[in-house]
């Protein structure tokens, strides 16, 4: 259930539970502290989908018990990154249902950082849901971050992930960058 959004710059992190998603947290928390701003973390639990929506009933008891999943999903999220919600910071949970960019366009105004975890969506995904990240960097108002989860570098001295993999050849001991 949604408490009393605060008002002034708020730091608003989308979640769920993926390792980038974890990052975004992490980050958001830091720069809520950082920024002395009250932190949004929100949830947004995808509808069911039906081809004919209007033929489902609305079942209120089915809404509010998923919402108070998302709400438990939220705290175990902060107590996996932060062993808890943390003392010192305003932090707001706010569990919704429905599509994730539309909630977090519609909770991120003028002045708030809005915090994405950037994770990867198999080719079947892209082709059939929304993009959250795209959504929200073409129609978002607050200034958007992106968080790339962390990887272990494939080689000592080369940066990671696929860049590094690129740059890397056979005759090379050394990059040209050390």
């Amino acid at each position: 259930m949604d408490q009393a959004l605060p008002s002034g710059p708020r730091v608003v992190v989308g979640v769920d539970d993926s390792p980038g998603s974890r990052w975004a947290l992490a980050w958001a928390i830091g720069e809520a502290r950082l920024r002395r701003a009250p932190l949004l973390a929100v949830h947004v639990s995808r509808a069911p989908i039906h081809p004919i929506a209007e033929a489902l009933p609305y079942d209120y008891d089915a809404c509010l018990e998923e919402e108070a999943r998302s709400t438990e999903l939220i705290a175990a999220l902060f107590d996996d990154v932060a062993g808890g919600v943390p003392g010192d910071l305003q932090v707001v949970c706010v569990a919704r249902l429905g599509e994730p960019w539309h909630h977090l366009v519609g909770l991120a105004r003028q002045g708030d950082l809005l915090v994405l975890g950037r994770g990867r969506r198999h080719w079947l995904s892209r082709l059939f849901l929304v993009s959250t990240r795209r959504y929200c960097t073409r129609n978002a108002r607050a200034t958007l971050v992106v968080v790339p989860p962390a990887s272990a570098p494939d080689h000592p001295g080369l940066p990671a992930g696929r860049i590094g993999r690129r740059l890397r050849r056979p005759w090379m001991r050394h990059p040209p960058w050390q």
